[in-house]
């Protein structure tokens, strides 16, 4: 007994056409020799079930009694029907019952008829590619060999974060019979850095000062991703403070503006108290006690 199309397909007999297309195109992509072998048995089922359900004469035809499975006639005065559509599908191939576009729309190549191989783009290759924290932020040029042993000078753009994945048109395996190359997708991991991390586009950074400088105020050199800049530490600064450095941050591609510098100041005790300080401090205490607001 001939399989029931519909079954075949995985749709429901009231599944409109595009269902039916939908369905056919899945399995097809699925099953196709040049994809996935070991399948052609399957392939052609579904391949006969599409001929008849994708033809909406035919699925008429099928639904009435008219025609099994296999498209062969139930009754003989449907036989010349069947005769005419068959030498038409022997001289049109899959073309006659819109194989061609669906197999077009699979394999992105021109439409292929009955027995054709595609052509099939190559794959893509995928590797990882360090670079420095700074180079991520201010972008660089990397040289990065190729799966095949070629070399290639690689653009990594400013602002590129960590786990962002660059795509180098046609830099992946040949395609087949001439087909078009895949690419190389390059994984960028940034290695962190011993001053900066980063937040979004802003830049975070802890600086160090002393006693007096957060008691007196001063100026204090702080790193940024560009060079060092002087920072303003006014008189009584606390430890903790942050200050925003405009403009001081990453600019990344497509911007129009960069982040910002967040720096965070550190108050740093030095490492030996000496007399002179301890009794200074003792002294300003029993005097000039104050509440932090320590709870």
């Amino acid at each position: 007994m001939a399989d029931d199309p519909y079954a075949t397909l995985g749709v429901a007999k009231n599944a409109s056409d595009e269902d039916i297309r939908r369905a056919f195109r899945k399995l097809a992509k699925e099953l196709h020799p040049d994809i996935s072998k070991g399948n052609e048995e399957r392939f052609k089922k579904v391949s006969s079930a599409y001929e008849i359900l994708g033809d909406a004469e035919k699925r008429r035809a099928y639904d009435r009694g008219e025609i099994d499975g296999r498209g062969d006639p139930r009754h003989a005065g449907f036989r010349q029907y069947r005769g005419a559509r068959a030498g038409a599908a022997a001289g049109g191939g899959f073309d006659e019952f819109g194989f061609g576009d669906i197999f077009s729309d699979i394999f992105s190549g021109a439409g292929q008829r009955a027995g054709a191989r595609s052509v099939s783009k190559g794959h893509d290759v995928r590797y990882t590619l360090e670079v420095d924290f700074l180079e991520s932020a201010a972008g660089a040029t990397k040289r990065v060999t190729l799966p095949g042993g070629g070399t290639l000078d690689l653009n990594v753009p400013a602002g590129v974060t960590d786990g962002q994945v660059l795509r180098l048109k046609g830099k992946g395996q040949r395609g087949a019979s001439g087909a078009e190359a895949g690419d190389a997708l390059v994984e960028i991991r940034v290695r962190p850095h011993p001053l900066f991390k980063r937040e979004d586009d802003d830049i975070l950074v802890e600086v160090p000062i002393t006693i007096d400088e957060a008691v007196l105020g001063a100026k204090v050199e702080v790193p940024t991703i560009s060079g060092r800049v002087q920072l303003t530490v006014p008189k009584g600064t606390s430890s903790g403070r942050v200050f925003r450095l405009k403009g001081k941050g990453v600019k990344s591609a497509g911007r129009t503006e960069a982040g910002d510098q967040l720096v965070t100041v550190k108050i740093v005790l030095p490492e030996t108290i000496d007399d002179t300080l301890a009794y200074f401090f003792s002294e300003w205490r029993q005097k000039n006690g104050y509440d932090p607001g320590r709870k």
